[in-house]
């Protein structure tokens, strides 16, 4: 059999959701599909797609399976450009996620000039503060802000990001400014869903002394942008990268309080899911990304604007 043609008849299948609708897309039969599928899970002796009347699924072997299929492929693809332009141009679709509020104010300007670069490469962004899955969700590399990464993944750390604890002047004014990370408990704390410590905020004093504080927050959110607001507005006391809030700590509507203090450390990464199959594609999307970032500055020479691209630094 011709193993490359099932493998890209099974992500078709895949990608349309249907034998149908992937027949049409390739141009052959619903016959023809079925055979190739069944020709494929017969030469691998496990089954890849759980079929039903209503829907089609990957099995656990199927979503590997089907997550190789697409990087041998694209591999193929970058194989064949090189071949016909004489040099490594990426082309196809480049699927990125990375947190929302990131995604928006750091993101988009870097996202332009690397576009203008490599115009053969479609972009596929999908901005969220969630984990995603990167085999199920067809994602071929993910920034991510965390203090540490599943094991499983492959990720190269691209710069540190700063956290900071704030309120508004009006708000501190009203219940008065925490001296120590304890007095935390006592306030109105603003909190983001997804952060990887949840309510209990890790602080170390200045001889490296830790303590985790459970805060009791009066809002949850899933997005850092709502909570920045509902801080200025003078809700509560929030814990924000400081790429969130650095607009406001200069204008002065936020306070940075307990700065004897450091508080979470953490990083931005580059998430892919494999270092044997790396495509070019993704390969000079975080050669590009490093690019612009330099050698790793501190976060606060880029916090005020967008990560430009390379070339475009102050």
């Amino acid at each position: 059999m011709d193993l490359s043609y099932a493998m890209r008849v099974l992500v078709q299948v895949v990608d349309s959701g249907s034998f149908v609708r992937a027949a049409d897309a390739l141009g052959v039969s619903n016959a023809a599909v079925t055979r190739q599928i069944s020709a494929l899970e017969a030469h691998l002796g496990a089954r890849l797609l759980h079929r039903t009347t209503r829907r089609l699924s990957l099995t656990d072997a199927g979503a590997e399976f089907c997550a190789r299929s697409r990087t041998i492929l694209e591999e193929i693809a970058d194989a064949q450009a090189i071949a016909t332009q004489g040099s490594a141009h990426p082309v196809g679709l480049l699927r990125v996620s990375a947190p929302l509020s990131f995604g928006v104010m750091q993101l988009a300007r870097f996202l332009a000039g690397f576009h203008a670069r490599y115009p053969q490469l479609r972009l596929d962004i999908d901005l969220s503060d969630r984990v995603v899955d990167l085999a199920y969700e067809r994602i071929d590399v993910a920034l991510r802000i965390a203090s540490k990464l599943e094991g499983h993944l492959v990720a190269r750390r691209l710069a540190p990001v700063s956290m900071v604890v704030c309120a508004s002047p009006a708000y501190l004014k009203r219940h008065g400014t925490p001296s120590a990370p304890d007095d935390l408990v006592e306030h109105a704390t603003l909190s983001f869903s997804y952060l990887w410590a949840g309510d209990e905020w890790p602080f170390s004093d200045a001889q490296g002394n830790m303590t985790r504080v459970k805060v009791s927050p009066c809002v949850h959110a899933t997005n850092g942008d709502l909570l920045r607001e509902l801080a200025v507005a003078g809700t509560g006391i929030i814990l924000q990268p400081t790429f969130i809030v650095a607009s406001e700590l200069a204008q002065g509507t936020l306070v940075p309080i307990l700065e004897d203090y450091q508080t979470l450390e953490l990083n931005l990464f580059a998430v892919y899911l494999s270092r044997r199959h790396l495509s070019s594609k993704v390969r000079v999307f975080i050669d590009e990304i490093v690019s612009a970032i330099g050698d790793m500055p501190p976060w606060e020479r880029w916090q005020h604007r967008a990560l430009g691209a390379p070339g475009d630094r102050a």
